[in-house]
């Protein structure tokens, strides 16, 4: 085995939520290793910071802005990432995220009380987030018989966490259009079209910050509990996540489809007793 089977240098990766702090990393890293990468968000000026400090740090970036749920939106992205690099092996749905008012926290709120529309954005933004970038980064890879599909998921998809519903529902749906995804492109187009997932596990980020610290930064009785039963005893720490997706975008794993990976420090593993 050689070490060049984990190599990405020169591939064309376009990553949605690319301004986010775990895409954002994941997205510096891959140009680190010589990647080419487009940073897809709907804040520009976001992913034209993280765009700004690759670019800065002798590697290739550029800043797209795409509204992931609009597929008119997503094909002027995609148009717009092959005008600069000509081609797309890899894409990363990265844009996701909770929202309070889908969340229950008793007793301010409970599961009675969700708000239809709140859940709608959670399902829409993680679920068809994933699905349109999909359809039209997809078909590109189709056309070329090869590529690369990587998915977030979380660890909410392998055991649904307390008052997060709409969220671990969301995800979960994320992990079986993964498999769903994978069988399809395989059968339907080629073999070397390979889609998986990553699932993180507890990583403090702009969505879930305020149902894991106080305001003045100690942990909530939940994130306590979360700690407790991560046998690392800690948060993961986004350059946690590269390896994996290193792993997964190589030929390292070429034989490797339909899986969601946990990187969760132990989590899914402790029952807790």
């Amino acid at each position: 085995m050689s070490i060049d089977m984990f190599n990405v240098n020169g591939k064309t990766v376009a990553i949605t939520g690319g301004a986010g702090i775990l895409c954002g990393e994941m997205a510096k890293s891959l140009a680190a290793c010589g990647a080419r990468v487009a940073i897809l968000d709907y804040n520009l000026a976001g992913a034209q910071k993280v765009a700004d400090a690759i670019n800065a740090a002798d590697g290739t970036a550029i800043a797209v802005k795409c509204n992931v749920l609009d597929k008119s939106a997503v094909v002027e992205a995609f148009e717009q990432t092959v005008k600069n690099f000509e081609h797309i092996d890899v894409l990363i749905n990265g844009a996701g995220g909770n929202k309070k008012e889908a969340t229950c926290v008793p007793p301010e709120s409970t599961f009675f009380d969700l708000d239809a529309d709140a859940i709608r954005w959670v399902f829409d933004l993680n679920c068809l987030g994933s699905i349109v970038p999909s359809q039209v980064f997809g078909k590109h890879m189709a056309q070329r018989n090869q590529g690369v599909i990587i998915n977030i998921s979380s660890m909410n998809a392998f055991r649904p966490l307390t008052r997060i519903a709409a969220y671990s529902a969301a995800k979960a749906a994320v992990s079986n259009f993964t498999q769903w995804l994978s069988t399809y492109m395989c059968q339907n187009h080629s073999p070397n079209i390979r889609v998986n997932a990553i699932a993180p596990g507890f990583f403090l980020t702009d969505q879930n910050r305020f149902l894991l610290t106080n305001q003045d930064g100690s942990k909530t009785r939940r994130g306590q509990q979360i700690i407790d039963h991560t046998p690392m005893s800690r948060y993961g720490e986004p350059a946690d996540l590269v390896g994996t997706l290193v792993w997964l975008i190589s030929d390292a794993a070429k034989f490797v489809t339909g899986i969601v990976v946990p990187v969760d420090g132990g989590f899914s593993a402790y029952s807790g007793v």
